[in-house]
């Protein structure tokens, strides 16, 4: 069910989202958090709609090459030394066993991408932890594309899509997230962040939209 916005556009999707000025941002589709024997499906998340949602977000990819959108593909690739001091202790305050934070590791089916694939001249970050700006140069290489707009495709909606999504925004860039092509492993919790992202930093769209508007 899409969440509705508090206002209709002021102006067309194909405008806001002009794809001279625009990337599409394709976050976290990778082994651990999109496999079906990855880290997180091996804990229980709830994977009902992930593949659904990398069928979208494919879509969004072939969209964006044929209209000259830059895309951008970020992941996260961890090592044992450096996994954040207080990832860890957040972890083992809450109870979690010691390996928990041992995802992503590099090298591993768990940090390389799944179902998606960059091509020569595409944007690729590789980041330790959530927001795809932090510790990386993804700003500088979209200023030296010319762009001032991210749309947002990914996992998990209130995660590294969130993180990336509010960084984006307090740096200046335009924020779409298309709604049916992110994952938050559950609907509530995915309604739930997209309400925040709708309310605060981002307008909300779908892959259809999208796809309309760079047709």
């Amino acid at each position: 069910m899409p969440v509705e916005a508090l206002a209709p556009p002021a102006e067309p999707l194909a405008q806001m989202i002009d794809p001279t000025r625009t990337a599409l941002a394709v976050i976290d589709i990778q082994g651990d958090f999109a496999a079906p024997d990855g880290a997180m499906a091996k804990v229980g998340c709830d994977f009902s709609d992930v593949e659904s949602v990398i069928d979208r977000a494919q879509a969004l990819i072939a969209a964006a090459r044929t209209a000259g959108a830059a895309v951008m593909f970020a992941r996260v690739v961890t090592n044992p030394q450096g996994d954040a001091a207080n990832l860890k202790a957040l972890y083992r305050r809450k109870g979690y066993p010691d390996d928990a934070v041992g995802v992503c590791r590099a090298g591993t089916p768990g940090a390389a991408y799944y179902r998606v694939k960059p091509e020569p001249g595409d944007i690729q970050i590789e980041k330790p932890l959530f927001s795809s700006f932090v510790g990386t140069d993804l700003e500088a290489q979209l200023r030296a594309r010319g762009v001032d707009t991210l749309v947002f495709a990914g996992l998990t909606t209130d995660c590294c899509v969130d993180c990336t999504a509010r960084d984006a925004f307090h740096r200046g860039f335009h924020v779409f997230v298309v709604e049916d092509a992110c994952s938050a492993y559950g609907e509530d919790l995915h309604r739930a962040a997209l309400m925040g992202l709708e309310k605060n930093v981002a307008m909300l769209t779908t892959t259809g939209e999208v796809v309309r508007a760079w047709a």
